[in-house]
């Protein structure tokens, strides 16, 4: 991998991390327009540049990522499905991400059910608005239930590769009548330790292969990372906070359909 290649992927990363629009399938078409993605490197590079996908949520949100034990008590329960599948379901994961065709049809399926998430979920912000006598006290405390159910979500971006993790998370934390801006800020939270159990996991079992380059190559993605998804974070909420989710939903469907387009013209896209 060049350098130039691993800052392109890191600036990807960075940017679609925390969108709910795939890193993966984003992933897909750029290593393999660049024509390493079948490098062994690659794979190791795509999944550890999340260290610095993650360090720029703790920096943002220092304040509240530091606030108190219940609240990392609370990540761990959101965690633990996520865990516990990857323990039992991971080579069968595994194969999933490496059907293309598959991560298409759940950009595309993931795309339609943004489109009317707002509508949905509607009333989740007019119960929460500052006027409403009747607000909701679950945006103030997430409970350890609603953390549990917010990462059985979570799991279901590991069953269906190319749905999203950031968009199951959100979603889930909608069904549990939380606004869009508090859905996605604990999307965010508990992207840290399920992505760093992740990279840990993927470092541990490949960093013996890894040359001296590819370790400052690996460096400079996590630099990379870091910076664009701090400068993603802040475009979301404001986006979010103004015009919702549809407007991703069209561009995940868009993906998709490009996708499924390039497989149809026979070129190879594997992860």
């Amino acid at each position: 991998m060049s350098w130039i290649a691993a800052i392109i992927l890191a600036i990807i990363e960075g940017l679609t991390e925390f969108l709910p629009i795939s890193s993966t399938g984003h992933m897909v078409i750029a290593s393999a327009f660049m024509g390493i993605n079948e490098q062994n490197f690659t794979k190791i590079f795509e999944v550890n540049i999340q260290f610095g996908a993650i360090l720029s949520v703790v920096v943002l949100y220092w304040k509240r990522f530091f606030q108190s034990i219940d609240f990392y008590f609370k990540l761990i329960v959101a965690v633990i499905p996520a865990v516990i599948l990857g323990y039992l379901l991971g080579d069968l994961i595994d194969a999933a991400l490496e059907r293309v065709w598959v991560i298409a049809l759940n950009l595309l399926l993931g795309g339609i059910i943004l489109l009317f998430i707002d509508k949905w979920f509607q009333k989740n912000e007019e119960n929460n608005q500052p006027n409403n006598e009747n607000k909701s006290e679950k945006n103030k405390d997430i409970s350890y239930k609603t953390s549990l159910i917010i990462g059985c979500f979570q799991c279901l971006a590991m069953i269906f590769p190319g749905l999203s993790r950031s968009a199951s998370t959100i979603v889930g934390g909608l069904t549990q009548k939380l606004t869009r801006l508090h859905a996605a800020e604990f999307s965010f939270f508990l992207a840290v330790p399920t992505m760093f159990l992740a990279s840990a996991h993927k470092l541990l079992k490949s960093y013996q292969t890894i040359s001296i380059e590819q370790w400052q190559i690996l460096a400079l993605g996590n630099l990379v990372a870091f910076v664009v998804a701090m400068l993603a974070i802040k475009f979301f909420i404001g986006f979010l906070a103004k015009y919702g989710f549809r407007w991703f939903g069209y561009y995940r469907i868009a993906l998709g359909l490009t996708l499924l387009i390039l497989l149809a013209m026979g070129v190879k896209l594997t992860l």
